[in-house]
């Protein structure tokens, strides 16, 4: 068997047994302790002076004991966290094609305009007249968020996604409570398909939470949502394109149908990615939708931030946004209204969602997208998002079973386990063989409406070269379960630095704390 620079694979190489190290390393492929079993809590990397003496002021919280952290030495720290980042997969790294979440390249060209004096090191609490260009920045990314979305009014501080979606739903909660229904209508109607932080959103900030079922296709029925309006219902919250990577086609009905039952329109926005410059989220009748600047306009994501979740509103809402916002002056000034009482008459908004005025970094990075790009290029990032996808679901469809066949896919391309029924493989262990090739897995079991999901969002940012390989690699994987090598499967991944773990005692029995390993005993 050969690889795709024409060399033997391991398979088809002559079979040996793989040689141990002294060291446990295997070439570049290092071992890498924790920092606490390399390092010495009696080391230091620095020299300190002894310091003069002083009377502490700490009084009863001084330090009792010793710390435990471990020293090293400076190249040992570098050395360490090299190593552990040379573990980890990025989209620097590789094709991502983790569903729902939108990995897409992040243009450095971005990075550098994040990084310019004025962007980089501005503070939240300068005074207004020394960061006049940043206040412009915010107003033309809010500019190109409104015009994008066909919404009038847009909050700029949610930190991310959820954030965003409490932003939405607050303002919501506040433009019925100021109609004198807050008593009366209390619960949002979510789709079973939603994304998990949808009804928690919803509970937390006290509504009740009932779902919409999903039709054998994948999409919400007007029908389903028709039958649940009362006039005890507050809104709906739905994804469009929606989880199952399908443009809901019955979209603009069932936000008319919410707003003559008096209530209004949520939209998660994590897959606006799919419709930029193709479809306005205001035109299809949505009251309220998150955008994650982190996903759709190319800024990092990932690993607990930064993140960005700007919240368009409709007219409906606007008036509710909350504080900061931008306003601009009648001698054409900019100022941040930072109270519910400097907000200009006609302005009632319900509240704070964070302390400052968001993420800068984020706002520059996004907007630099948006200029770079233009208009039709990002319209053309979405038409190459959507084909994408597709690509890869014309490339796999002969192999692996597509639950919802009669609907093309927008962004992202949703697999079952059907056809793996009787391999005595499971999604999961699909999954792990992809990390020995090389390759992050795709999202796994979500949807939930799916049994044994495999949602894969290749974005726009991957080559025909690259889909190409990968399609032929999971091609390849595909074939191996039908051809009954579960070894490679279940056993997965062989090649990883750490082999398959017991996730569900990790999950149940986790352990949080380095302890110092007992001495082992001395043979008898």
């Amino acid at each position: 068997m050969l690889n795709r620079q024409g060399r033997p694979t391991q398979a088809g190489a002559a079979s040996h047994e793989e040689r141990a190290t002294f060291t446990g390393n295997k070439a570049l492929q290092q071992i890498e302790p924790l920092i606490f079993e390399i390092g010495h809590h009696e080391a230091t990397g620095v020299d300190i002076d002894k310091p003069a003496p002083f009377k502490s002021r700490l009084g009863k919280h001084a330090r009792q004991g010793e710390i435990g952290l471990p020293g090293l030495s400076e190249p040992e720290t570098m050395r360490h966290y090299v190593r552990l980042s040379q573990k980890n997969y990025g989209i620097d790294t590789g094709l991502f094609p983790l569903g729902s979440c939108t990995m897409k390249h992040n243009a450095r060209l971005n990075e550098k305009m994040a990084r310019l004096p004025g962007f980089s090191d501005v503070h939240p609490l300068q005074p207004f007249s020394t960061v006049p260009g940043a206040l412009e920045l915010m107003l033309e990314l809010a500019r190109y968020l409104m015009t994008l979305t066909g919404m009038p009014a847009v909050a700029l501080s949610p930190k991310a996604g959820a954030h965003g979606e409490a932003c939405g739903m607050m303002a919501i909660k506040a433009a019925i409570e100021a109609k004198g229904e807050g008593a009366s209508r209390n619960v949002v109607l979510v789709p079973e398909s939603a994304h998990g932080t949808n009804p928690a959103t919803a509970a937390l900030i006290g509504f009740s939470v009932k779902a919409v079922p999903a039709r054998p296709d994948g999409t919400v029925a007007v029908e389903d949502v028709k039958a649940l309006l009362g006039p005890d219902i507050a809104a709906i919250m739905l994804t469009n394109p929606n989880t199952c990577g399908i443009f809901e086609p019955q979209i603009v009905e069932i936000a008319a149908a919410m707003h003559e039952a008096g209530a209004y329109f949520y939209c998660d926005g994590a897959n606006f990615n799919a419709i930029v410059g193709k479809a306005r989220p205001g035109d299809l009748g949505v009251d309220a939708m998150h955008i994650n600047l982190h996903k759709t306009f190319s800024t990092p994501h990932g690993g607990g931030g930064p993140g960005a979740g700007p919240v368009v509103l409709s007219a409906r809402l606007a008036p509710f946004a909350p504080v900061p916002f931008i306003h601009v002056e009648d001698d054409g000034r900019l100022h941040l209204i930072e109270t519910r009482e400097e907000a200009p008459e006609g302005n009632k908004p319900f509240g704070r969602m964070t302390a400052f005025h968001g993420q800068m970094g984020m706002y520059v990075r996004a907007l630099a997208y948006m200029l770079s790009h233009g208009s039709d290029g990002m319209r053309q990032a979405s038409e190459d998002a959507v084909l994408n996808a597709n690509y890869i679901r014309a490339g796999l469809s002969d192999l692996m079973s597509l639950p919802f066949p009669d609907h093309p896919s927008m962004h992202e391309v949703l697999f079952d386990d059907e056809w793996l029924k009787g391999t005595g493989v499971s999604t999961l262990d699909f999954a792990k063989a992809m990390i020995d090739e090389g390759y992050h897995p795709m999202t796994v079991y979500f949807p939930l409406v799916v049994h044994g999901a495999m949602l894969i969002e290749p974005t726009e940012s991957e080559s025909k070269a690259s889909l190409d390989l990968f399609i032929a690699t999971l091609r390849d994987l595909a074939m191996s379960a039908k051809g009954n090598d579960k070894e490679r499967f279940t056993s997965a991944p062989h090649h990883a630095p750490i082999g398959r773990l017991d996730e569900t005692r990790a999950a149940r029995q986790p352990v949080l704390k380095w302890e110092k390993p007992a001495p082992a005993k001395a043979a008898e």
